[in-house]
């Protein structure tokens, strides 16, 4: 009689299971709904104004939640602007949605208005009164804050945070103590409310040298809290590195031609302002930590998940990923038939005429 408890295939038996195990987390975070007709309930994190990509991602964000498949619970910001506060404000106003709140970063990376945050809000219209207008004297909330009220008053494991600017914000949430907003630390929070982070975060080496030592603006901009979120977030992060988004694109005659339209956009005119010309096309990094999330359905095979492991942040910056079956990330792969597919849903999305 064989012995069926051999070593060989005992090992066997546990790579099989390890496998499967990692297959089945992996798939479960393809898809971050309960089910097929619920939202996916968002935090949008964004250095809104240091690139024309998070508008054309907030833009997304919008479309979706027209079409039902997600909820802004609010926005928080990680660049240090009070007019990419007025700006996110306006963009939400003029999409129909001025009370989803706002909050910002204090004493963040990038004060700087940038190309087009300052000068798309301060437009005027030919009566010379505001393109964009928001209420007089509006101001944001403080982000940390913003973000405990909103995770405390959230279901259990309900929440996406879509991270695709610095990890300023989310660093200073797990350094938090309990409060008046809730008795949890901003760890317990982290751990008991979101299911899963989607962020626009470093440069990952796969089958592409160019990245190797590629220094990614989101991770070199706040390297503390980049390493911070890497080793001590609690739940699960999908990283979408400098890698995925740079070759995917969207082009200026798409926005110029989709919003065609006798008012001002805050979209068409914030390409313009951020590009300089329309011949000149966008690369979509942020708009692809948000389409992991609000069209999550497998069949599409927009992205592939790398196996389980865990991404570090080098001092320099640098960022690299390892195979762990005990870590907690994953990394976004595309092939260039996804890349096809992908950038034709970002044009669809993105330019919904509004």
């Amino acid at each position: 009689m064989k012995n069926i408890f051999s070593l060989p295939r005992i090992l066997f038996t546990l790579c099989a299971v390890c496998m499967l195990t990692v297959c089945a987390q992996a798939k479960d975070l393809l898809d971050v709904r309960n089910s097929p007709s619920e939202p996916v309930k968002m935090i949008f994190d964004t250095d809104m104004g240091n690139d024309a990509d998070d508008a054309l991602a907030l833009a997304i964000i919008h479309n979706m939640i027209d079409r039902g498949k997600c909820e802004l619970l609010g926005l928080t910001l990680t660049k240090s602007n009070p007019y990419a506060a007025k700006y996110c404000k306006a963009f939400n106003t003029q999409y129909g949605r001025p009370d989803i709140p706002i909050g910002l970063v204090k004493d963040g990376a990038t004060p700087g208005d940038g190309r087009y945050v300052r000068k798309v809000f301060e437009m005027k219209k030919a009566d010379g009164t505001p393109a964009f207008p928001i209420p007089e004297g509006w101001e944001p909330e403080d982000s940390v804050v913003l973000l405990r009220k909103l995770l405390a008053a959230a279901e259990d494991h309900s929440v996406v945070i879509v991270q695709v600017g610095f990890s300023t914000n989310l660093a200073r949430l797990l350094d938090t103590p309990g409060d008046e907003i809730s008795p949890l630390t901003g760890k317990e929070l982290a751990a008991k409310k979101v299911r899963l982070v989607s962020a626009m975060f470093g440069a990952f080496l796969f089958e592409d040298e160019r990245f190797i030592k590629h220094k990614e603006y989101n991770v070199l901009m706040d390297i503390p809290a980049a390493q911070k979120l890497t080793r001590e977030w609690p739940t699960p992060i999908v990283f979408s590195g400098f890698e995925v988004g740079v070759d995917i694109k969207v082009r200026g005659c798409t926005i110029l031609n989709d919003y065609l339209m006798p008012e001002q956009n805050i979209v068409k005119e914030s390409y313009l302002a951020y590009r300089g010309e329309w011949e000149l096309a966008q690369a979509t990094w942020d708009l692809t930590s948000v389409l992991f999330v609000v069209r999550p359905e497998e069949g599409r095979d927009y992205f592939t998940l790398s196996e389980m492991g865990t991404v570090t942040v080098r001092d320099d910056s640098t960022t690299y990923f390892t195979p762990d079956p005990n870590g907690k990330h994953f990394c976004f792969k595309t092939t260039k038939m996804q890349d096809v597919r992908i950038e034709e849903a970002f044009v669809n999305l993105c330019s919904e005429k509004h």
